[in-house]
């Protein structure tokens, strides 16, 4: 079964972050082994791209919210670990040496 949205197929996880976001996700969270160069230019991009669009981060707010919805049971499938059964000392009664 394929996915389309807004007539781009999405294919994995990432597709699917990015048509979300209209931007690739390593454009707000960095790659690893940036340059500073590359760090600075990302970041300029980055603000000119929320000046362009300003209701983004409450738009990302929305998507996030429809996720964590979506897949709630799973995310927050949480167990609670049984503590160990407390050892008890043997007694000793009896007479000091």
């Amino acid at each position: 079964m394929r996915t389309y949205i807004g007539g781009h197929q999405a294919v994995s996880v990432n597709d699917f972050i990015e048509l979300a976001l209209g931007t690739p996700a390593e454009l707000w969270l960095g790659v690893e082994g940036e340059t500073d160069e590359e760090r600075a230019a990302r970041l300029d991009a980055a603000r000119d791209i929320l000046a362009d669009n300003p209701e983004l981060p409450d738009d990302v707010s929305h998507v996030v919210a429809e996720v964590i919805e979506a897949h709630a049971p799973e995310l927050f499938n949480v167990v609670p670990l049984t503590r160990p059964a407390r050892r008890r000392r043997p007694s000793r009664k009896g007479a000091a040496a």
